[in-house]
């Protein structure tokens, strides 16, 4: 009876586990760029007691236990803004912008220029372009970006086009390997950033939204649920057996 405490005690640690990814990631389903994460689990032996004489024969008990997590990678639903500075990557790849930690990746195209005319994340970190960070004159309009990345203005003082530079797109080889560091940033976890592909574009004027699907999700939670008070259920009947065996045990036969 003890091992069915402790293996449902186990499961329910697994399933309030899983309900926090469900959680984040319903509370992620309007946030630019961000990946659905699930979590993975594992069967748990545990050893046999250690007396050899034991009869019957001691038998492993399976419990359960987090063996990782996992990130859905597939691309995001592309909404139009309009926004000069909204930018979103059609295809594998990341931005790559400047953090007091180091270079980090990102989806969220939702830039903006800092008053130094630099464009920048939502944070403020710069946004990398393949020869430093981007910076725009104050009297740059007509601002585009073209689909390999390329960026182009009207100068308003020599009333011309002027090519800004081009912004930096990375691809990864394993993504799964890539650390979340929360804003919808990536570490590369020890990954060297390689070249995207040709078939990569960029959409100006868009965001990629989360690829979470709610409905999803909320079928995932409900099923959680249920499965947490089932085993609640089973563990106070187990309880409860526990119980009368101890007390009928524990009656003194009269004679």
């Amino acid at each position: 009876m003890q091992n069915a405490l402790y293996v449902g005690l186990s499961r329910q640690i697994a399933l309030h586990r899983e309900m926090d990814v469900i959680a984040n990631n319903l509370a992620n389903m309007d946030t630019n760029g961000f990946k659905a994460d699930g979590v993975t689990f594992e069967e748990f032996l545990s050893s046999k007691a250690r007396i050899n004489r034991s009869s019957p024969a001691d038998q492993r008990v399976s419990f359960v236990r987090e063996s990782g997590s996992v990130t859905d990678f597939s691309q995001g639903t592309l909404q139009q803004t309009g926004g000069t500075f909204d930018l979103a990557i059609r295809g594998e790849g990341y931005f790559v912008v400047d953090t007091p930690q180091g270079e980090r990746y990102t989806r969220n195209g939702s830039f903006a220029l800092n008053d130094k005319g630099e464009l920048v994340t939502q944070q403020g970190y710069r946004v990398r372009g393949q020869n430093g960070p981007l910076q725009f004159d104050q009297l740059d309009n007509s601002i585009t970006f073209g689909r390999e990345g390329t960026i182009t203005a009207i100068n308003g003082n020599q009333n011309q086009v002027i090519e800004r530079g081009k912004i930096r797109l990375v691809r990864f080889d394993d993504q799964n390997a890539l650390v979340r560091e929360g804003n919808g940033l990536y570490s590369a976890g020890g990954q060297t950033p390689q070249n995207v592909k040709e078939t990569t574009s960029i959409v100006q004027g868009s965001l990629e939204k989360s690829n979470v699907n709610p409905i999803v999700e909320m079928s995932r939670m409900l099923e959680v649920m249920r499965a947490y008070q089932s085993l609640a259920n089973m563990m106070t009947k187990t309880d409860d057996l526990r119980k009368d065996a101890i007390d009928k045990l524990s009656q003194i036969p009269t004679a």
